[in-house]
């Protein structure tokens, strides 16, 4: 009989499934492993000291047995929560959003450190600093396009070099920007103003560190978000399911 493997990790709680009357099959972000699908027994009781740990949008410490492919979760204990109660239904179907990112961009077994920590930093402050939410979504959808492939070339106009200039156009296919002169014959281009391009290039070309310390005002950053938007959803060809329920309460 196979020994269970007794491991500890730290990670973000981003998919919570109920199973019977009092347990849950939990996915987690881990920062050692990636995305980790773990049974967690009787967390559903109110007398669990674990419940609080494998709640969703909860980066907690867990250790867990391995037996084969699967996992449970032995011991839990929370370290930071994202969620409230009587939270902002735009914020929550935020944080939902970049639950799902997760869970489609990073594999099982998979550690993804970078992109773990951009998540982490957007629910911190979205739930915490009370950042505006689609300033918090663009900086994470174009952020997480960058480190998973899709890298845009914004430095110049693709044809003819130039850096800048009152409306360039991001082209959704190839990645690259183009300046009014240069758009004949191509397709799917996205008006970019000085702002939008200004905030693109940090995002994509700033260090970690320096990546939410920069602001625009609101309407701003309402364009931003269609942008990045637009672009991850071209790239990738996804239909993310809780990215359409955000639009269907949101305006924007």
């Amino acid at each position: 009989m196979e020994t269970p493997i007794r491991f500890t990790t730290q990670g973000l709680v981003i998919q919570d499934l109920s199973v019977g009357e009092n347990d849950r099959l939990v996915a987690i972000f881990t920062k050692d492993y990636g995305i980790l699908k773990a049974y967690a027994s009787g967390v559903k009781s109110i007398k669990s000291k674990r419940s609080a740990a494998c709640s969703l949008l909860t980066y907690s410490s867990f250790t867990l047995n391995r037996k084969g492919d699967n996992h449970r979760i032995t011991e839990a204990e929370a370290i930071s929560s994202f969620f409230t109660m009587g939270m902002d239904v735009e914020i929550l179907s935020l944080c939902q959003y970049f639950c799902e990112l997760s869970s489609v961009f990073v594999e099982a077994m998979n550690p993804n450190k970078e992109f773990l920590r951009l998540i982490l930093n957007s629910l911190h402050f979205l739930t915490k600093e009370n950042k505006y939410p689609p300033f918090i979504k663009a900086i994470t959808e174009f952020r997480i396009a960058v480190i998973s492939g899709y890298r845009p070339d914004l430095l110049a106009c693709r044809n003819c070099g130039k850096f800048e200039d009152d409306v360039m156009f991001l082209n959704l296919r190839d990645g690259e920007i183009l300046c009014k002169d240069c758009t004949e014959n191509y397709e799917d281009l996205i008006p970019l103003d000085r702002t939008s391009l200004t905030a693109l290039r940090h995002i994509t070309y700033s260090e970690f560190g320096k990546l939410y310390s920069f602001s625009i005002p609101e309407k701003s950053a309402d364009n931003l978000s269609k942008i990045t938007e637009k672009y991850l959803t071209y790239q990738t060809d996804y239909t993310f399911k809780t990215l359409e329920f955000y639009r269907s309460i949101t305006n924007i």
